[in-house]
């Protein structure tokens, strides 16, 4: 059994990180750290964690404690990563892994130097939806595809995360918040890469410095074009779709984990298969891959090299809205 200590325990852990732990097969959660020590007990009392710890690096430190979940700020990932890394720890971190690619490369020079498996936290890639999906387009069944849609649209003011509005703690925006989940759920389901990168954004009184809605077009290498919508202005709504030379591959509540989901194969304009499907376990199944990954019985699907992609593609997109300019993206 792998016990984990999570670092910056908040809203995210209690939400989903809690739950996906009591169901794991081969993780517990074992220990905690949050900045509010007050907090931090209170948690451990609520949900039965058996060990607070005064400082990160005390967490780290720990021979109680195997590998560590940062679920931190954004502009704490990196030194929470590199103190896990030090420790001999693995880690596997929340999205995105960074505040720009510069600070993701130097996590990886340091997995790679200590030997420990380090990993980024894109549950979406194991939603039932997403990989019934990527079979199902890697089958060939709507041929070649052409153009990809992701959204993702929440409410903010209704979020507890008192940083989420913070640039000096929050990478931005919906684009940095739940945009780059659906940027890496198209490289997964289409196994193609993004090349280049333009972006429309909005900002708005209560967002301050950081966006509130975005899209954004991504010209892939296989010649498809993909689009990412999101908000933190409008009403709770997930969706992909995947439309290619011989059908269409439509999925509503596809990106969520709390609703029922339905994934429909779509031909000549009618549903020839639909399947229903629920994504309640993919925290949990996230949970039990990187255990797998630090066994070395298994690879885990969102490597620490998934996530430095998916931060060039992030650096790319806020580059293209500041400049009002198409941005090629790094490594392409």
């Amino acid at each position: 059994m792998l016990r984990f200590g999570v670092l910056g325990f908040g809203h995210h852990a209690i939400l989903r990180l809690v739950p996906a732990f009591a169901r794991s097969n081969a993780c517990r959660l074992t220990g905690l750290w949050r900045r509010n020590p007050d907090k931090a007990r209170e948690n451990a009392r609520d949900f039965g964690v058996a060990q607070v710890f005064a400082t990160a690096a005390e967490l780290c430190a720990s021979e109680e404690i195997d590998a560590i979940f940062v679920t931190s700020p954004d502009a704490m990932h990196m030194e929470h990563v590199l103190l896990a890394i030090q420790h001999g720890k693995p880690v596997l971190c929340e999205k995105p892994l960074g505040m720009n690619a510069s600070e993701v490369e130097a996590m990886l020079k340091a997995s790679r130097q200590a030997g420990v498996v380090f990993g980024v936290a894109q549950n979406f890639r194991y939603n039932a939806s997403v990989s019934l999906a990527r079979q199902w387009i890697a089958e060939g069944r709507i041929g070649k595809p052409r153009l990809a849609h992701l959204q993702f649209c929440y409410d903010a003011e209704r979020s507890p995360r008192e940083w989420i509005y913070d640039p000096s703690l929050a990478c931005g925006g919906p684009i940095g918040d739940v945009g780059i989940h659906c940027i890496d759920a198209m490289r997964f389901l289409l196994q193609d890469e993004p090349v280049a990168v333009s972006t429309l954004a909005r900002k708005d009184d209560r967002s301050g410095e950081v966006e509130s809605s975005a899209v954004i077009a991504l010209e892939l290498v296989g010649g498809a074009l993909g689009m990412v919508s999101v908000t933190t202005r409008a009403a709770y709504r997930s969706l992909f779709e995947v439309a290619g030379e011989r059908g269409t591959i439509l999925c509503e509540n596809g990106l969520t984990v709390e609703r029922p989901v339905e994934l429909e194969l779509i031909q000549d304009g009618q549903t020839v298969l639909a399947e229903a499907l629920s994504n309640a376990d993919s925290y949990s199944r996230m949970l039990d891959s990187f255990a797998g990954a630090v066994a070395g019985d298994s690879s885990y699907l969102a490597t620490g090299e998934d996530g430095l992609v998916n931060q060039r593609v992030l650096d790319a997109t806020y580059a293209a809205w500041r400049t009002g300019s198409r941005q090629t993206i790094a490594g392409h």
